[in-house]
């Protein structure tokens, strides 16, 4: 799954409806509704225990030539 330009990535620890404890879930979404509303189709039932945004997935760069020159000859 490729995320678009305008997502977050947001990390969850959550305790599962059988009671495990799940850490380090990422999920990338437009916002944080978004991104749990994603989680709880995974994890129905879930009960979220922490919510962190982790960053923006940013678009990739398109390098100049000059950009490319500087970095072969450093």
């Amino acid at each position: 799954m490729q995320a678009s330009s305008n997502t977050i990535k947001y990390g969850f620890r959550i305790r599962t409806r059988h009671g495990l404890v799940v850490e380090h879930l990422v999920i990338h979404g437009r916002d944080e509704a978004d991104a749990e509303k994603k989680l709880r189709q995974m994890y129905q039932h879930c009960q979220v225990m922490e919510c962190m945004i982790l960053g923006s997935a940013q678009k990739s760069q398109r390098m100049s030539f000059e950009d490319v020159v500087s970095l072969v000859t450093k």
